[in-house]
C-alpha cells in the first residue's frame, strides 16, 4: 500500500502557472503511485485495476466521481461526459475517449448503466458502444493519510475489444490512461477541496 506524501500536494493554478515544473514533477510523482494490475480472463478479456489514495473523504471523492457532466473537463482524453435519459429511471451516461494511437486518431464512445451504492461503490455495464465489453466499479475505502481522512480509490474495468481492435495496444493504452485518470481525479479533488 502506498504511503500518502504531504510533498506531492499540488499548488493552486496560479502557483503552478509560476512553477510548471514543479507541478510536472508532482504529477509524475502521483503517477508512479498509481498501482496497475492487469488480469487475462481469456484471450481478448482483460481485467484492468488502478489504486490510488487520495488525502481527502470519501464524500468529497464521490462528489467529484459523481458530478459526471463535468468528468469530460479536467480527465484527459475523455472528449465528452453526459447524462442521458434511462428508460428505467436510473443513471446512464455517454462518454467519449479520444487520443493518438498508432499515428492514428483513436475515437471510443460508451453509454454506460450505472448504479451508485452511497459511498462504496459505483457499478458500471456498457449497454451499447464501441466495445464488446465494457464494464466495471469505482470502490471507495476510507483510510488514514498522515492523520487525516483519506480515500483509497479503485478503478477496476473488464474490456473485451471488437476484433478489428489490438488488444495488447488496447491493455497498454488503457492502462496508462487509468493511471493519468486517477491522478486528474486526485488533483481535482485536491483543488476543490484544500483551504
Amino acid at each position: 500500500m502506498t504511503q500518502h506524501n504531504p510533498n506531492l500536494e499540488l499548488v493552486s493554478n496560479t502557483a503552478a502557472l509560476n512553477d510548471a515544473t514543479s507541478n510536472l514533477g508532482a504529477t509524475e510523482a502521483l503517477l508512479q503511485a498509481v498501482e496497475v494490475r492487469t488480469e487475462r480472463l481469456a484471450e481478448r478479456h482483460r481485467r484492468i485495476s488502478a489504486r490510488i489514495q487520495i488525502p481527502h473523504t470519501i464524500e468529497q471523492v464521490w462528489q467529484v466521481l459523481t458530478d459526471y457532466e463535468t468528468l469530460a473537463d479536467f480527465i484527459p482524453n475523455l472528449a465528452r461526459s453526459h447524462r442521458l435519459e434511462h428508460p428505467a429511471g436510473g443513471i446512464r451516461l455517454e462518454q467519449v475517449g479520444t487520443q493518438r494511437l498508432l499515428n492514428f486518431n483513436f475515437s471510443a464512445r460508451v453509454i454506460l448503466d450505472l448504479e451508485e451504492k452511497f459511498p462504496q461503490e459505483i457499478n458500471f455495464q456498457m449497454v451499447e458502444g464501441d466495445f464488446k465489453d465494457f464494464s466495471g466499479h469505482w470502490c471507495l475505502q476510507p483510510c488514514s493519510l498522515a492523520d487525516q481522512a483519506g480515500t483509497n480509490l479503485e478503478y477496476i474495468v473488464q474490456i473485451l475489444p471488437k476484433r478489428t481492435m489490438p488488444i495488447s495496444v488496447i491493455e497498454r493504452r488503457l492502462s496508462r490512461d487509468m493511471q493519468i485518470n486517477l491522478v486528474a481525479i486526485h488533483q481535482r479533488v485536491v483543488k476543490l477541496f484544500t483551504a
